[in-house]
């Protein structure tokens, strides 16, 4: 009976050794990074979404407003508002590269609809657009910030899930490597749609 205890002793002893040296705790807090980077990636999403509904009715009320660029911005918003995010989307490559399509398409549709503005001299010097669009900027600035903290985030996750020997611990506690944003959308969208700040000029300067 004695031999049992000091067998169980042991193991109780060792265990925390042995997974802390396969990475065990390594992976565990690497983990909680990711899902705590990916939350706030999506709430700057969010809140760039939530900013869109003001945008639109206030460019509704330019008279002749291209309505192809606003009406892009709309479909794109709720596209990108339709899809389901679940834990399970970071572990999923294909949902995942549906949600970066989908805020990729909202992200450029945004910029067109901002080129598009400085057609139009009275839109520009309306204040209530005018501080939609300083919201807009720093939303934007946020996503970039947040979106690089996600990426730091999972490519420490991912390279201790392939390396030797953690690799073996993260296939016996189904630890996979995560999808994370492509290079290519990288370039398509990590810079912020382009937002003209400057105040129209007086008549006629120059």
């Amino acid at each position: 009976m004695k031999i049992h205890h000091r067998i169980a002793w042991l193991v109780a002893l060792l265990a925390p050794l042995l997974l802390g040296g396969c990475g065990y705790n390594q992976f565990q807090r690497l983990d909680e990074q990711v899902k705590a980077a990916w939350a706030e990636v999506l709430n700057q999403y969010q809140r760039r979404a939530d900013l869109i509904p003001n945008i639109v009715a206030t460019v509704k009320g330019e008279a002749n407003f291209e309505q192809e660029t606003l009406t892009k911005v709309i479909e794109a918003r709720s596209k990108a508002t339709s899809i389901q995010v679940t834990p399970e989307t970071l572990n999923n490559p294909e949902a995942f590269k549906q949600f970066q399509a989908a805020q990729g398409e909202l992200s450029s549709a945004l910029s067109r609809l901002m080129v598009t503005v400085e057609r139009y001299p009275d839109l520009k010097a309306n204040q209530a657009f005018q501080d939609l669009r300083v919201q807009l900027e720093g939303t934007e600035n946020r996503i970039t910030v947040a979106r690089n903290r996600y990426i730091k985030a999972v490519n420490d996750f991912n390279v201790l899930a392939r390396s030797f020997p953690t690799n073996l611990t993260a296939m016996l506690f189904s630890y996979p490597v995560k999808p994370n944003f492509t290079v290519q959308n990288e370039a398509q969208i990590s810079v912020p749609p382009s937002v003209n700040f400057d105040r129209a000029a007086p008549a006629g300067a120059k």
